[in-house]
């Protein structure tokens, strides 16, 4: 901008070389404007900037960084993707890359990162205090700041409600081929057979594994929605799916939604037993980060009352603290027997469920 200026100055200050008066407003133009340009670029270089990798493609999150930015004058350049290939990418980029945070919609894919050696274990009391322990890393590489549980969804002109009460249900002969499912190397289905490996083993992780293999009604194809389209469809009576993908279509005005909810409903399974397999988003701060305290202000800010209720609200996912205002759709539902685990045992147990799923050719 400098040079660009400097050019113009020359140009004119030749024009009016034979005009004293020109040439000397000239002169004071440049000592006054160039200044200012200085400050502006000196301004615009040592602009705070935190840089994310995430995952998470929810357009409603937008709220969350501009809030943040709002908050803090720290700006966000971000850099969406899917997690095995932003894991990939920092992996690739090393010490050179831009990233200070990043942000995954799975606890079995932030042990990876984690594996891999990605993350910064850090100390922060806000984040220990306000994240319950069976939420975060137990060292600190990585916190979970939202919820999602693992629930059964039911056709209710099928199935009563009382017919189906927990995942080891849905092994019953009676059901046969009346389940529907997403494919097994789905994060969301690793982890939910990590859980099962961690509270009673392999060998009955696997009889599970079976048991709904044999009830499927179809090849497992699509996403979570896809299940619960099905279900109304009549392809399959009951489908596993997450949480806010039920209250998504539930807080929808679309009138296909409002049908498929009419016919629809939820069971969090295993309420007099286990509990229900909860997950998580979250997101730790990275090894190579350039600038860690913004980061670490970001995860901070994420456990603020007014970014929980961002999750409820914008992406109907579960707040991980207690006592905040959620939409009507979810006040129903918040009440429930969660499994008593740490999340990063989905991530620990990972391979061992692929290999479960792998060994009985679970699609």
């Amino acid at each position: 901008m400098q040079l660009i200026i400097i050019i113009i100055w020359v140009r004119y200050y030749i024009k009016y070389q034979e005009r004293p008066t020109m040439k000397i407003i000239t002169l004071l133009t440049l000592l006054i404007v160039l200044p200012f340009c200085g400050f502006a670029a000196y301004a615009q270089q040592n602009e705070e900037v935190l840089h994310i990798y995430s995952s998470r493609h929810y357009d409603t999150d937008e709220a969350l960084y501009d809030n943040f930015t709002a908050q803090t004058g720290i700006k966000i350049q971000r850099v969406d993707g899917k997690d095995d290939a932003l894991i990939a990418r920092l992996k690739q980029e090393g010490k050179a890359s831009p990233a200070d945070l990043f942000i995954a919609v799975d606890s079995g894919r932030l042990w990876r990162a984690q594996e891999a050696g990605l993350f910064e274990p850090i100390q922060s009391d806000i984040l220990k205090t306000r994240i319950r322990d069976t939420l975060k890393d137990p060292k600190g590489h990585w916190f979970g700041f939202s919820k999602r549980a693992r629930v059964i969804v039911y056709n209710t002109e099928t199935v009563m409600p009382d017919e189906i009460k927990t995942y080891e249900d849905l092994t019953d002969a009676k059901w046969k081929g009346r389940v529907c499912i997403r494919s097994a190397s789905n994060i969301y289905n690793l982890s939910l057979m990590a859980s099962f490996i961690a509270l009673h083993g392999q060998e009955s992780a696997k009889e599970w594994a079976v048991g709904v293999l044999n009830n499927l009604a179809r090849k497992p194809q699509g996403g979570d929605t896809d299940q619960i389209r099905a279900v109304v469809e009549g392809v399959c009576d009951v489908a596993l799916v997450n949480s806010y993908y039920f209250f998504r279509l539930k807080r929808s005005d679309a009138q296909e939604d409002k049908d498929i909810i009419a016919k629809t409903d939820i069971i969090y399974p295993n309420q007099k037993t286990d509990g229900v397999h909860v997950n998580i988003s979250g997101a730790g701060v990275l090894a190579n980060a350039d600038n860690k305290e913004a980061a670490v202000k970001f995860l901070e800010y994420l456990t603020t009352d007014q970014a929980q209720s961002y999750f409820a609200s914008g992406n109907n996912e579960y707040p991980v603290l207690d006592n905040i205002d959620v939409p009507d759709a979810l006040s129903p539902y918040m009440e429930f027997k969660s499994q008593d685990l740490n999340v990063s045992e989905f991530g620990v147990h990972q391979t061992q469920a692929q290999m479960i799923f792998d060994e009985i050719n679970f699609p």
